[in-house]
């Protein structure tokens, strides 16, 4: 039998802490560089990745916590005051299609992009969710981060290096204290820490940002170059042990990793100082707007999979707001919330979209965004932890989430599936988080049949089930 709307289709955890700060700030894998967990072992690892005649690349921007979906794309009000919320629809340069009244942007350019109405899995918890969608396998425990299975993005990296020497082709850009691997389930399980992202943690809007390794001071550039010199001394002092050329294999990947940390190639990607003025207003002067456009920037000199984390979008966030897109009564003010948030959002995603587009790489580069759920129909009220009065909010939903797609040379300016009347349950065209993974594996050149072996040795597909989404081709 169905669950109502009013509660969760699968039990989950009584505590929502979500995907919470940790205590310290912890350096990803990715940006130890020389020194650290080898960057040089990523290198080496993606060395036996598979080309593909076409350089394709995909932005994933995760928005953890779950955005409200009767809030963003898939309004209904008919409904009853306690489902439908306070906002209002408006009509967008589509006939037909409507977004929330807070999305001014998205409704122009609606014709560039495709709205998802009917994905949804069965993990309502924070962690069980981001591994049931980042993975596409359900996980074995229904909390927590840490992957047992690879995310999505560690297969891109394994078989889809990036396409510029220098430049790290896996990459996520989140907020500063964010960055360790489990905090949004990132992490690549049986493929090894090696094709994790290289993470890059901190606020792009701030003057004076920089990507730590790609900025070296005097000091560090000749520590650099002398650990460089030793270990080629070292390594031909060993030489005559060296039956299986390792040694060799090995100091020619260092390299490439030296090489990644004083590219030009790298340095120039990053640099958001290269953009106009204008461009870096219209994406907006806060951190959803600039880490979109380094997103962008990061696929454009080649890059292959770039993760976009938008949570807070930066300033002064109201006493009734919370962190990230956690809206329950509890943290925020859930209408309050989307009055300081939407805006942002709006302003950083569709500006993403007209500039891939305007710049010629929608064919190329394909966008997904999402959480790792929706929200519940049904509104609860509860006294707020912070404001500390009865406040309005929507507990987790896997049962039904939005979704927008654009790029990758698919169809846009549609809307694929359709909820039932309250926004509960998929009405028309279920899919699940594996479709959306399938299709942005046919638009890599990735056949997730391929198969990698896990810690028991056994062979595991990249997907284990999914279909591309037909109406997107």
């Amino acid at each position: 039998m169905a669950s109502s709307p009013s509660s969760s289709p699968v039990r989950r955890a009584s505590a929502c802490p979500g995907p919470v700060l940790p205590r310290r700030a912890v350096v990803s894998a990715g940006t130890l560089g020389v020194g650290g967990m080898a960057l040089a072992d990523l290198l080496r690892a993606r060395a036996h990745g598979a080309a593909t005649p076409r350089q394709t690349s995909v932005i994933f921007v995760w928005l953890p916590g779950g955005p409200p979906h009767l809030e963003t794309y898939d309004m209904k009000p008919l409904a009853p005051a306690e489902i439908r919320g306070a906002f209002r629809p408006i009509p967008t340069n589509v006939p037909g299609i409507e977004v929330c009244e807070l999305l001014p942007l998205h409704a122009r350019c609606a014709d560039r992009y495709t709205l998802i109405r009917s994905v949804s899995h069965e993990f309502a918890d924070h962690g069980g969710g981001h591994k049931r969608f980042l993975t596409g396998r359900p996980p074995k425990e229904p909390t927590g981060f840490v992957n047992d299975a690879p995310m999505a993005g560690s297969f891109v990296a394994r078989f889809r290096p990036g396409a510029t020497r220098g430049l790290p082709g896996y990459t996520a850009l989140v907020d500063g204290g964010r960055a360790h691997v489990d905090t949004f389930s990132f992490g690549a399980a049986y493929l090894g820490p090696s094709f994790t992202p290289f993470i890059v943690a901190g606020d792009p809007a701030e003057p004076g940002f920089t990507i730590p390794g790609l900025v070296l001071d005097e000091r560090a550039e000749r520590r650099l170059d002398d650990r460089a010199r030793l270990n080629a001394g070292l390594d031909r002092l060993r030489a005559d042990l060296d039956a299986g050329g390792m040694l060799r294999a090995r100091d020619a990947f260092d390299a490439q990793a030296v090489d990644m940390l004083t590219s030009p190639a790298a340095r120039a990607a990053f640099d958001l100082a290269r953009e106009p003025d204008a461009v870096r207003e219209r994406y907006g002067r806060h951190r959803f707007g600039q880490r979109a456009l380094l997103a962008r920037r990061l696929v454009e000199a080649g890059c292959t999979f770039v993760t976009v984390v938008m949570e807070h979008p930066g300033g002064t966030m109201p006493a009734s707001g919370t962190y990230n897109w956690d809206s329950h009564a509890v943290n925020c003010h859930i209408f309050d919330d989307a009055r300081w948030r939407l805006p942002y959002y709006d302003q950083a995603v569709t500006a993403l979209v007209e500039d891939l587009s305007a710049r010629g790489l929608d064919r190329d580069v394909l966008l997904v965004v999402t959480g790792e759920f929706g929200r519940t129909p049904r509104l609860e009220n509860v006294v707020g932890s912070q404001t500390k009065v009865h406040q309005p909010g929507r507990d987790h939903w896997p049962g039904a989430m939005s979704l927008l797609v654009a790029g990758g040379g698919t169809r846009t300016g549609q809307v694929i599936g359709a909820t039932d009347a309250q926004g509960g349950h998929p009405r028309d065209r279920p899919l699940s988080p594996n479709d959306v993974w399938a299709t942005v594996y046919r638009h890599l050149g990735i056949d997730p049949s391929w198969t990698v072996t896990d810690h028991a040795g056994r062979p595991m597909p990249i997907l284990p089930s999914g279909s591309p989404i037909a109406e997107l081709l």
